[in-house]
């Protein structure tokens, strides 16, 4: 059980920081945009250390205070969710 949680997070992670930097590849271009529930959403699923990796190395969504505060929220629940399931 403990492997298929691992996978989906690192999954997940990955699919998250990739369409962050897809986002901010369009955004770059002035193209159809990735919507910000969207951004959220896949957070909210899991993606939140690849939501806060893409902020923080592509500098995206640095501007939004949905994104400044929420992510970094989001991120510190699941770790607490994460420590008391485990623990």
């Amino acid at each position: 059980m403990f492997k298929l949680f691992l996978a989906y997070f690192i999954l997940i992670n990955i699919i998250t920081f990739i369409v962050y930097a897809d986002d901010k590849r369009r955004a770059r271009r002035g193209l159809w945009r990735t919507s910000e529930s969207t951004l959220v959403l896949l957070a909210v699923a899991g993606g939140s250390v690849g939501a806060v990796l893409a902020m923080l190395l592509l500098r995206h969504k640095t501007r939004h205070t949905r994104f400044v505060i929420g992510i970094p929220t989001i991120f510190v629940v699941q770790i607490l969710i994460a420590f008391f399931m485990l623990g």
